[in-house]
């Protein structure tokens, strides 16, 4: 019951269902990426991830110093629908940017 109410909270906010939406949409993503293309401070954007991962959406990969989010593989039938639902949505998405050398 616990992780299905994490899941249900996690989607209940138009900010991670963008993030969601942009992860799906473009793959591996950094945090730094995140923060260019949103234009958002590194911990609102953290926080989001950090919800996300936790409802059981999002896999890190951090790597030196940088963190790569991507969409958990595999995924739960409950949690494919989900994001599913979230392609077929209007949703106005940032282009990616690179927000970080690497």
């Amino acid at each position: 019951m616990d992780i299905f109410l994490k899941t249900i909270s996690a989607i209940n906010d138009e900010t991670r269902v963008k993030i969601l939406r942009f992860i799906d949409t473009n793959g591996e993503v950094c945090v730094c990426d995140l923060e260019a293309s949103f234009d958002m401070i590194q911990s609102r954007i953290s926080r989001h991830l950090k919800i996300l991962k936790e409802a059981g959406f999002l896999r890190v990969d951090r790597r030196g110093r940088w963190a790569y989010y991507s969409i958990r593989s595999p995924l739960d039938v409950f949690r494919q629908q989900i994001l599913k639902e979230i392609a077929h949505l209007e949703i106005a998405l940032p282009s990616l940017k690179s927000g970080c050398n690497r």
